[in-house]
């Protein structure tokens, strides 16, 4: 049984930790999800779909 759940990074976070809980949950590098994350921020839709992240997802406290 698969029991990870998506959670905020207490230990790779720069900001809230949104971008290391993503990069752990799928497996990948947090750096990666940052640039992407920095495009989708650059384009308009990316600072508030992270601002509702840092609100919706728990931290794996």
């Amino acid at each position: 049984m698969n029991d990870r759940k998506l959670r905020r990074s207490t230990v790779d976070r720069m900001l809230c930790g949104v971008c290391g809980g993503v990069g752990e949950f799928f497996g990948i590098d947090s750096t990666i999800v940052r640039l992407i994350w920095a495009v989708c921020g650059v384009m308009g839709y990316g600072i508030v779909a992270y601002i509702l992240a840092a609100i919706i997802i728990p931290s794996d406290l």
